[in-house]
Formats: C-alpha cells, structure tokens, sequence
C-alpha cells in the first residue's frame, strides 16, 4: 500500500464473545514486577519481504464519504504460503512487527480451552517460522494482551487475560539476548483487564485505553507507560470520553493524535464510534461517522500515516471481510 506493503496476520474468532469473555468466577488479582535490566536489543537483519502472488478480494460496504485525497481506494490480498514448522491454530493473540519491517513476533493467544504463552518470530522474506525459547522467567500465558515494538525496549508485552486470571503486568523480550524481562510498573498502574487497546506515541510512551476485567466491570480511563522512568501515568482525557468499552481499537496517527475506534459495551454487541484526543488539548473529540459497519475484534495495521482495519464481528456478531483505511 503507497510505498510499502502492509502484513497483516489475521485469525478469525472462532466463538462470539457476549460480554468480552469473562468466565465464571473471574478474579482480577494485581501484580507486582521486579525492577529492570538495561538491554537494548538488536536492529532485524533478516531479508527484505518477497513479493507475494496471487490475490483475492473480500466484499465492502459502500462508504458513506468519499475518501481523502491521497487514500487508496482499492487493494489486493495475497495468501502467504508457508513452509516448515507453525504455531497452533489460535485467536487473541498478538502480531508485531519489528520497527525493520522484517521480522514479526506472535505471542499467546488462546484455542480449544488452551491459553498459550509461546512466542514465535516470523520471516517475513524468507516466510518461516521460528519458536523462540527464551531462557529464564516469562510472561504468563494470556489471551486479550496488547503489545508493541519499542525501540531500545523490544517487543513489549502487557495486560490480557488467561481463564479466571486478568493481567497488568508488562513485560520485554529483546531479541539480542532471546530472553523476556518483567518491567516496573509504579505510578497509577491501571487495573488488570482484557480486551484493551495500546499504541505507541510519539514521546515514546505506551498508551492504553478502556477494556473489560472480572465481575462485567469496563473502563473508560486512559495510561500511559513510561519506559524510562518505569512508571505508569492517568492520561485519561477531560470532559467527554468515548463510553466504557472493550475489543477495540487504538492509534497513533502522523499528526500526533490518539484515535479509538469501534468494540463493544453492555447492550452493544458492536459499536462503529471513532474518537481522537490530541494530547496537547487533553480531550477527546467524537468524529463524524467514519462510514464502516460498527464492529468489534477488528484487526488494525499502520503503514504510512494510514491505519487499515479489516474484518472483525458486526452487532450480531457475524464475521465481517471489509478493508478500510
């Protein structure tokens, strides 16, 4: 897409979560990290992505604005073929791309009553998988986390759930040394919870938004985690904030804004909201209609100052095959 190509790694949900998946008797136990070690990992050096044959196209809705100058108003899908050893058929987990654009990491997940806790890079060029065993301790296996590559950090894992047990501790694996390392985390540390959304902003920071935790409790507050200081911050926006929510999405955009969109929340199997904060103002914006279906579990990816959403589950919780930008 525009210059580069965006890879997206999609799994399809294989039940319908009604009420962000809270199992019974869910507990939301809190967490207590140890300090910090100073590694920096390792630039990527794997090859380049390969072009990739053969393309299919989903149906889309019609939108209801036309689209801004400069966005792409069609595109093509390409199945990546895929040779060798894989991880298991799995959803909620995480796909992060390495800030070379190379490698990619998938971490957890859950399937058929399993909640995983491995780690896996892909090769984007040469389109392999690799299990990473990492030496020493690691994150708990979860489902519902957010994670990101940050520069000077690594592959930053941090929230999620796994059965009756919610997570708020984070965590970095540095590719340089293949181990996991558990992050402070003093301040206003937020709430153990499932179903969030993050993104990284442009001070460096970690941003996360909203999400579900035990007893059907949502938020709607808003932290941000600094890795120098190894402490978490209440950024929550003044006045108006996007309702309690979870299974959304969140961004950074180039012009420096944060931007929620879509999930769901009690009696709304799927919302189609888009909100955006600029920090500078401290408050948080509702946008016009942005014309897709209201959805939940959709994937998002970056590329180029433009986020592409595809698929997810509409409000009656049918799987959907549309691409936005």
């Amino acid at each position: 897409m525009r210059a580069r190509r965006l890879v997206i790694l999609l799994a399809a949900a294989a039940t319908a979560l009604a009420a962000c998946g809270r199992p019974a008797g869910t507990a939301a136990p809190t967490g207590e990290a140890s300090p910090a070690v100073s590694t920096a990992p390792t630039s990527d050096t794997s090859p380049p992505p390969a072009a990739s044959p053969g393309a299919t196209r989903g149906s889309s809705p019609q939108a209801t604005t036309p689209p801004a100058a400069g966005v792409p108003t069609a595109g093509t899908w390409a199945r990546i073929e895929v040779a060798g050893p894989r991880p298991d058929a799995r959803e909620d987990h995480t796909w992060t791309v390495h800030a070379a654009g190379r490698t990619a990491y998938l971490f957890g997940g859950r399937g058929g009553g399993t909640a995983f806790g491995d780690l896996w890079a892909f090769d984007l060029g040469a389109r392999t998988w690799t299990r990473l065993e990492p030496a020493g301790p690691s994150p708990d296996a979860r489902f519902g986390h957010e994670a990101a590559w940050v520069d000077g950090v690594g592959l930053v894992v941090t929230l999620g759930q796994a059965g009756s047990r919610f997570f708020n501790d984070i965590w970095a694996f540095d590719p340089a040394t293949s181990s996991w390392r558990e992050l402070p985390a003093a301040g206003d540390v937020p709430v153990a919870r499932y179903g969030s959304c993050s993104g990284v902003a442009p001070d460096g920071r970690l941003w996360i938004s909203h999400g579900f935790t035990a007893e059907g409790a949502r938020f709607a507050d808003t932290r941000a985690y600094d890795f120098g200081a190894g402490r978490w911050a209440d950024v929550t926006p003044t006045g108006d904030v996007p309702v309690k929510r979870c299974l959304h999405a969140c961004w950074w955009t180039s012009d420096g804004e944060f931007v929620l969109y879509g999930g769901q929340t009690n009696g709304a199997a799927a919302l189609g909201d888009l909100w955006r904060v600029d920090p500078a103002s401290g408050g948080w914006a509702a946008a016009a209609d942005p014309g897709p279906a209201a959805r939940q579990l959709a994937a998002v990816g970056r590329t180029d100052g433009l986020a592409v959403v595809f698929g997810g589950r509409d409000v009656e919780r049918r799987p959907l095959d549309d691409t936005w930008v």
